[in-house]
């Protein structure tokens, strides 16, 4: 739970009363490899923080399935636009590894909102974190070739990017697995 703390205070102070209040409204939760979060069709009732594991983000399709975002530890993961607004989500969240996640229901985000002083900024340094990784994807995905867009991710996620099945990262980047293993043999 430290590390939900520490990171919420690299951008503000948190009371010791804020934080037992939102602190107190947190549930870890284990899941094991491949375990959906969210399936397409659910809403989406809680935003996680990752404190540990690998978590894709995709649309499944009959061949192959969509990869449009992972998560990783340190960050949050939620059927966003679904935890906004309760409607079903069009997409699955599913565990890439054994996952310990902190969540968060939105029942309790409102009470945090309406409970404390610093709710808002809570719930906004999540939403910008949310915000920041998508944004960051699509200008990646109209400014960058893929090898650009795979080099990165290599770059940011070294150590975790070798659990992910090279389908997962070359949906994720907009190829095909042919053409990654291309790329990976071009700058090995």
């Amino acid at each position: 739970m430290e590390q939900i703390r520490k990171y919420f205070e690299q951008t503000f102070k948190l009371t010791e009363q804020d934080w037992q209040i939102f602190s107190s409204k947190l549930t870890k939760q284990e899941f094991p490899k491949n375990h959906f979060l969210l399936k397409a069709g659910q809403v989406e009732n809680h935003l996680s923080f990752v404190e540990t594991g690998i978590i894709r983000i995709y649309i499944p399709k009959e061949e192959n399935d969509l990869t449009f975002a992972f998560a990783f530890d340190n960050g949050f993961v939620s059927g966003y636009d679904s935890f906004l607004t309760q409607i079903p989500s069009t997409y699955h969240i599913e565990t890439l590894t054994t996952t310990t996640l902190w969540q968060l229901t939105y029942k309790d985000l409102q009470a945090i909102y309406h409970e404390t002083e610093i709710g808002n900024a809570i719930g906004r340094q999540a939403s910008e974190d949310l915000f920041l990784k998508k944004s960051k994807r699509e200008l990646s995905l109209l400014n960058e070739t893929a090898e650009q867009r795979y080099l990165n991710l290599f770059t940011e996620q070294p150590k975790l990017i070798k659990q992910i099945a090279l389908k997962h990262i070359a949906s994720y980047i907009g190829i095909t697995p042919q053409a990654l293993s291309r790329i990976r043999k071009r700058i090995s």
